[in-house]
């Protein structure tokens, strides 16, 4: 029986390193963002190389969660990066054959970040409110939820990620710790939009945070968002 993960993020957060984590497994498939251009073709947002997206991955998302979400594999394990917000419009009931990471990262830095490529960024844009829908149908189905902090993760890599492979009945592996640098073959087509800083890593290599004030623009955007990371963040993963 195939165990499928899916990773569900907001954007600019380390879901493409966790990605690349998991690739390191020899148990493993990782599968990029496979509803990227359903949630394209749904929303109608244009993000950058949104044409490429389009030409390039199917956007029909009840046929992909059919034939990719729920497909076969030959290894045992499958993990699925991906973002809260392509949720967007589709029948939920498949989340219920998979396991379900929720990957959080403080607001002002997402929207700081995000707001780079995406100037108009709304909450709906960085998946806050669906990581909390996502979360208290987990909590009212009587399950544990498997929240990690991009911070708490990146502060200890090997006691958090043995923690999220607890809880998923796998064994650790040390392998997940490190990758080589560079492009891989299952990035999807937008990686040259987005992924600059995850192909210069060669494992969880924690930054700086800025330190900058957020556009006026941004102020309301990040005060909807932060009562919605505070609940996700009271059931983060701590290392110990």
């Amino acid at each position: 029986m195939t165990l499928r993960i899916n990773c569900w993020s907001g954007p600019r957060n380390i879901s493409t390193a966790l990605m690349y984590s998991f690739r390191q497994r020899a148990d493993t498939t990782v599968v990029d963002e496979p509803i990227y251009a359903h949630y394209l073709e749904a929303s109608g947002r244009n993000h950058p190389g949104r044409n490429a997206v389009l030409a390039g991955q199917d956007s029909n998302g009840a046929r992909v969660v059919e034939e990719v979400i729920l497909g076969h594999y030959e290894t045992p394990v499958v993990f699925f990066k991906q973002m809260c917000h392509h949720l967007v419009g589709l029948d939920r009931s498949f989340l219920g054959s998979c396991h379900n990471i929720l990957l959080i990262r403080e607001p002002r830095q997402v929207l700081r970040s995000h707001s780079v490529n995406l100037p108009d960024v709304k909450v709906t844009d960085i998946g806050l409110d669906v990581q909390v829908d996502l979360l208290e149908t987990i909590l009212a189905n009587g399950d544990p939820p498997v929240v990690v902090d991009s911070a708490v993760l990146l502060g200890d890599p090997g006691a958090v990620l043995a923690k999220v492979c607890q809880r998923l009945d796998l064994p650790f592996e040390e392998a997940m710790l490190s990758w080589p640098a560079g492009p891989k073959p299952e990035d999807g087509v937008w990686a040259q939009h987005w992924y600059q800083n995850a192909h210069r890593s060669t494992g969880f290599e924690a930054g700086i945070p800025g330190t900058g004030s957020l556009p006026d623009r941004l102020e309301a955007v990040l005060a909807e968002a932060q009562p919605l990371y505070d609940r996700l963040a009271e059931f983060s993963l701590a290392p110990s």
